[in-house]
């Protein structure tokens, strides 16, 4: 089922135009990637869905309709900038949230409690919200994003001040959340992150889409055949190899890409008896890679 339904949507800020012609769908289960560097449109287009912004032309549609203060009960928001109030503690601080998305007081403290153990933060329920480490602040603003169990999730860079381990246990929630059937909106210019979490993406540059669809199949269509290769030896060679496109070297380590009709064997087979190889990988162009063709306008990596 679609949840939600962005069509041709434009947006202008004066004589600068934000987002133009930007469309999409979003089904239940999956998350959707939000991809662009740093004002590409990415926050613009989320506050339109959001009914923070109005667009200037275009439609967006959440279950079959426009969006109304009803419909956003069903929807949860993890902003990029942080929209707590320093001055209340960490449980009122959720309870409130809770409450403000329909949630009676009992049931509201009851959540906030469940998500501030699962998020290993309940030792900080007592703190203020200016407290906290940059860290902490963007557990409790996630936790007040899904506080009321949304069908539609937005995450405008989730990882922002988070460490590896943190990283890692939001990756672990939005992929629960995932599994139950939620929608969930990925916006962030780290390709590698939207790379590893991503069913289907939408790249923005400049306001206008680029390119979308499903992960795979785009890293079907323009990835080309690329090699990680770690070694010692003249870096000379790998460069004089005619099977070679191009290559990024770092001295004991090269990112390989081979033209269409080698294969990663032959180039295995034409460097063993000259370098000395410590790591070989056959991989797949990597989403900041082919962002970065499109952009300069290259038909394919």
């Amino acid at each position: 089922m679609v949840l939600l339904n962005v069509q041709k949507i434009e947006k202008k800020f004066g004589d600068f135009r934000a987002v133009s012609d930007v469309s999409f769908n979003l089904e239940g289960g999956k998350i959707y990637g939000l991809l662009g560097p740093n004002g590409a449109g990415k926050t613009t287009t989320i506050r339109m869905i959001m009914n923070i912004l109005v667009p200037d032309s275009g439609s967006i549609e959440f279950f079959g309709q426009k969006m109304s203060d009803d419909l956003k009960n069903r929807l949860g928001y993890l902003p990029e900038e942080r929209g707590l109030y320093p001055k209340m503690k960490v449980l009122p601080l959720l309870q409130f949230f809770g409450e403000m998305h329909g949630l009676t007081a009992a049931e509201a403290k009851k959540r906030a409690v469940f998500w501030l153990e699962k998020l290993e933060i309940s030792d900080k329920s007592s703190l203020k919200a200016e407290e906290l480490s940059k860290g902490q602040q963007q557990k409790i603003q996630f936790i007040s994003a899904i506080i009321h169990n949304p069908e539609l999730l937005i995450l405008d860079e989730p990882f922002t001040g988070l460490d590896p381990v943190n990283v890692n246990l939001f990756k672990d929630i939005i992929l629960d959340l995932k599994k139950e059937n939620r929608a969930i909106i990925f916006s962030t210019h780290l390709m590698e992150s939207a790379e590893k979490l991503c069913d289907e993406v939408l790249m923005i540059n400049q306001g206008r889409k680029v390119l979308d669809g499903p992960l795979k199949t785009i890293q079907q269509s323009y990835g080309k055949k690329t090699i990680l290769l770690e070694y010692s030896g003249d870096q000379q060679i790998i460069e004089q190899q005619e099977m070679v496109s191009s290559v990024n070297n770092y001295g004991n380590y090269a990112e390989i890409i081979l033209h269409d009709n080698y294969s990663s064997d032959d180039f295995l087979r034409k460097i063993c008896p000259v370098l000395s190889v410590h790591r070989f990988e056959a991989a797949r162009t990597s989403l900041n890679d082919i962002f970065i063709s499109i952009v300069k306008g290259e038909n394919h990596v």
